[in-house]
């Protein structure tokens, strides 16, 4: 039986791509884009409000459950055994990924181009980065454990393959200013970023819960003698 945790990835899944698409429809409804004119980069269909607002709102929920994710399985790799260092790359990776989601949904393209641009290569780029490592992970460390079916390894790696090919696809088309194309290229890869989330539920089912542990520094003040030196809340 899944633990509750593993609810966390799906239900990012389903936020973005449902949150996602329905900025798109709003941004067609209010005539924000215009289809005839070519396929809009999901960067333009939030750049106006109403959809502006919704778009902010979707991202930064989304960037603020992908960056739990990130620690979640920070700390499961850690009980697996990976070496801290190996681990801590692949944290700050997912970390960077969720920052940049959350600068792109804040600083739309219109307004503050360069800082959006940058939120999305950490958002695009370097959250591909993030999936890549821990195949090369799962590569390296033969014992380390593969929860699910034995084809959710190679449907990550299809994933993964296809998102660094459209990405170098869409900053290329955009190059030779193929904008439509380029934009249907970014879609899909920000859909595919969303499912291999979501696919990180099969690593999260064997997690029953979690615990928060605080608990004081070495060098700091000694508590009174009847409070507790540590707090531990199951989550």
């Amino acid at each position: 039986m899944w633990g509750y945790l593993s609810l966390l990835p799906m239900c990012l899944a389903f936020w973005a791509i449902a949150g996602i698409w329905t900025v798109f429809s709003l941004a067609v409804v209010n005539k924000a884009v215009n289809l005839t004119d070519g396929f809009p980069y999901i960067s333009v269909c939030g750049n106006v409000p109403p959809q502006s607002c919704i778009f902010s709102q979707v991202l930064n929920v989304g960037a603020a459950s992908a960056a739990w994710i990130c620690i979640l399985r920070y700390y499961q790799l850690r009980d697996w055994g990976v070496r801290k260092w190996h681990n801590q790359v692949i944290l700050w990776t997912g970390l960077l990924c969720a920052l940049g989601t959350s600068i792109v949904g804040n600083f739309q393209e219109k307004n503050q181009r360069s800082t959006h641009l940058t939120g999305a290569f950490l958002a695009f780029f370097v959250g591909i980065l993030y999936f890549w490592l821990q195949l090369f992970l799962s590569w390296r460390m033969k014992n380390l454990p593969q929860p699910g079916a034995p084809w959710i390894g190679p449907l990550r790696l299809v994933l993964c393959s296809a998102c660094f090919v459209l990405e170098v696809a869409m900053v290329v088309l955009h190059s030779w200013s193929m904008r439509s194309v380029s934009a249907i290229c970014e879609w899909v890869v920000a859909m595919l970023l969303f499912i291999l989330f979501g696919l990180l539920a099969v690593d999260f089912s064997r997690l029953d819960g979690c615990t928060l542990c605080l608990q004081p520094d070495s060098g700091s003040l000694r508590p009174p003698p009847d409070s507790p030196t540590s707090l531990h809340v199951q989550l």
